[in-house]
């Protein structure tokens, strides 16, 4: 009975698992054009928020800004029991402070100069059943951090004005790139309010730490801001090197908006290191230990390929085989026998490029 019952168990697990998995892809390939999901650490954070969807937690989202915290939200909502049930975002930064509590909470007629005879609710009563996604949460002034810690506590609330509680069934999810234990140490934060928000905290990385989603974001970008104004523009690879090689202090945010520039400000079909901004331009190190991989193929050939190419760019850049041979740091003779071995030599360069369009449409 109890092999049976651990059989049972395992099987409820693997199904659970290929469950989150099945969800995981369906992000990156028929879900949400927001979502880009390629590396290791981006596709272990996306299966562990779908894995928290299920459940009902307080759900605090942090990192630095442009990051895709507001896409974690969604990814939370749309995996959620409450997914056919409102999803409201509050940016509480945007939001004077005298009008935050009477956005947040509603109020009642004639609470205040200008209010409206019959009262409004608020964006907790409309999110009913829902999520609430509270953005910059690090901005809400002490006053109202009571009075929202006495809603995640008890469900209830008081409209401004109003004096009867009001009863909502809404989960909270919440997100800030500021230091909030910081904070709390300052007394700019309520500490149990902390506590009580931080029951499960999701830390989205920097895109500087995960360079190895750029090519994907690139493409993905290239294909939305083609279709948006109707282009067919390409990316060389070379590019993409250079934007491997940038730390990015806007994060996704920033790559998003440098890929729709240069759609729309490059007059030929193909975007070249030339038509990036001058602070992306410095494309003469070879020492980027940047090498993208698409694909599984045989050892033996991808150590050729990088080698040719390698080859190619120090026979287009330098005029002697000695000062090759000093920048890639071999034998002069290494650099003389494998350029014969690939046909490479200065007169038969391509002085060209290689474009690439790094992207599949997910329509296909």
């Amino acid at each position: 009975m109890n092999l049976l019952k651990q059989e049972l168990e395992k099987e409820q697990g693997l199904s659970q698992h290929y469950e989150t998995q099945l969800k995981a892809l369906k992000l990156k390939y028929t879900g949400s054009e927001k979502m880009v999901v390629t590396s290791t650490r981006m596709r272990n954070l996306i299966e562990m928020v779908i894995r928290l969807a299920t459940v009902g937690s307080t759900v605090l989202i942090t990192g630095e800004s442009g990051t895709g915290k507001e896409l974690i939200a969604e990814t939370i909502h749309s995996n959620s029991a409450r997914k056919d049930k409102p999803l409201i975002k509050v940016n509480c930064g945007a939001i004077p402070e005298n009008l935050l509590e009477s956005e947040l909470f509603g109020y009642e007629g004639g609470a205040f100069t200008g209010a409206k005879k019959e009262g409004k609710p608020g964006v907790i009563e409309l999110a009913a059943g829902g999520t609430l996604f509270l953005d910059e949460i690090g901005e809400i002034p002490l006053n109202l951090q009571v009075k929202l810690l006495r809603f995640l506590q008890s469900k209830e609330f008081t409209r401004v004005g109003g004096e009867s509680s009001i009863t909502a069934d809404v989960r909270i999810v919440t997100a800030t790139n500021r230091h909030l234990l910081e904070m709390v140490q300052k007394k700019q934060f309520r500490e149990d309010l902390y506590y009580r928000l931080n029951v499960v905290p999701v830390q989205v990385p920097s895109l500087r730490e995960r360079k190895e989603d750029i090519p994907a974001l690139v493409a993905h970008f290239l294909q939305v801001f083609n279709r948006k104004y109707n282009m067919n523009k390409k990316i060389s690879p070379g590019v993409v090197d250079n934007l491997m090689r940038y730390d990015w202090p806007g994060n996704v945010r920033e790559l998003e908006n440098l890929i729709e520039r240069m759609v729309v400000i490059t007059i030929k079909d193909i975007i070249i290191t030339a038509d990036l901004p001058s602070h992306l331009c410095d494309s003469t190190d070879l020492s980027s230990p940047y090498v993208m991989v698409s694909g599984i193929v045989p050892l033996r050939e991808a150590v050729e390929s990088v080698e040719k190419q390698l080859l190619e760019k120090a026979y287009a850049k330098y005029r002697t085989t000695r000062q090759m041979a000093k920048e890639l740091k071999v034998d002069a003779s290494t650099v003389v026998r494998k350029a014969a071995k690939y046909k490479i030599s200065p007169n038969n360069q391509n002085q060209g490029f290689c474009a690439v369009q790094i992207l599949q449409d997910n329509n296909k």
